[in-house]
């Protein structure tokens, strides 16, 4: 058992329950609504999040990991507030969202420094609050692994070795840079087991899912509902050919849902992803597995038992 940091306080690992492991409560660009407010609404954001946290709870998930970080507008009290109106666990990430280039006020800071505000999010509190982050988020793209991104790669590494948290990336599945990933995370001397390769089921390769597999990481199959890389009638079929080749213990999955975002216009979200919500897993896709002869015990150990395992084995901090 592990104390893991919610934004409600610490829960125990045995206390998670079924977990989506990728959800957004709300993302925007900073820039833009900082400089320009009168375009936002806070409670029609609230509004939106609640209604798809509750729903998710309805359909029996317990926990949320929300994975949004420094380059999405994280505003973790918005985050807590979601979390206190719906009962639902809510884990917040530390870390950095950026797929190029650090901001500059960061640029030429060297990778300790980062790793230090990571630390502070999960020792201290995130944005002079008492709510602590849970995991550590970093991303690569299409770009690959720019210098700016390794330095954020091998701070969440380093601050991963200090606290025991995990750490879950994001990854631009067609080029493959998962493995890049994991090459400088375990160079750093992080455990792959600690680690969720995020977005991997955007992607039909399964000579690469298998490599990412073999080298004992965790696939992130995180956007149900979504159409990049593979259709959203697609995904569950990849799911299910993952378990029946045996890997469902290092399977983790979720949406990628955003209670709100501002990058598209909400009848152009409904438009090219009508599924796309926090209950596609539980409403559509998890039936249709079991239809396929998949036991539910296998689909609870994948929601439940991967998610806490996931938590314990990056507490360990020793391999």
């Amino acid at each position: 058992m592990t104390n893991i940091n919610s934004v409600t306080g610490t829960v125990d690992s045995s206390q998670l329950g079924p977990a989506l492991i990728h959800e957004h409560m709300r993302v925007r660009s900073v820039e833009v609504a900082t400089q320009f407010p009168h375009l936002y609404n806070r409670n029609e954001e609230l509004q939106l999040a609640k209604e798809q946290v509750l729903a998710a709870r309805n359909a029996g998930i317990q926990t949320i990991c929300d994975p949004t970080v420094m380059g999405q507008d994280r505003d973790v009290a918005f985050i807590r507030e979601v979390s206190e109106c719906t009962g639902v666990t809510i884990i917040a990430a530390t870390g950095m969202y950026t797929c190029q280039d650090l901001p500059e006020p960061l640029r030429r800071k060297n990778i300790d420094y980062l790793a230090e505000l990571f630390i502070r999010d999960i020792e201290v509190g995130i944005q002079n609050t008492e709510i602590k982050a849970g995991f550590i988020k970093c991303a690569t793209d299409a770009q690959g692994v720019t210098p700016d991104v390794e330095k954020i790669i091998r701070a969440a590494a380093r601050a991963h070795k200090r606290t025991g948290v995990p750490i879950m990336t994001h990854t631009h599945a067609a080029s493959k840079n998962g493995l890049d990933q994991l090459d400088l995370l375990e160079q750093e001397g992080v455990s792959a087991r600690a680690v969720i390769i995020g977005h991997s089921g955007d992607t039909h390769d399964m000579a690469y899912l298998s490599q990412l597999l073999n080298r004992e990481a965790l696939l992130g199959l995180d956007r149900f509902g979504l159409s990049i890389g593979m259709s959203s009638r697609e995904r569950p079929d990849l799911l299910l050919k993952l378990i029946q080749s045996g890997y469902h213990k290092q399977l983790l999955v979720s949406h990628d849902y955003c209670g709100s975002i501002d990058w598209w216009e909400r009848e152009e979200v409904l438009s090219f992803a009508p599924d796309w919500s926090m209950t596609h897993l539980t409403r559509d896709v998890c039936p249709y597995i079991i239809h396929q002869g998949v036991d539910q015990d296998i689909l609870s150990e994948i929601m439940v038992n991967n998610v806490r395992e996931w938590f314990e084995h990056a507490a360990k901090g020793t391999y």
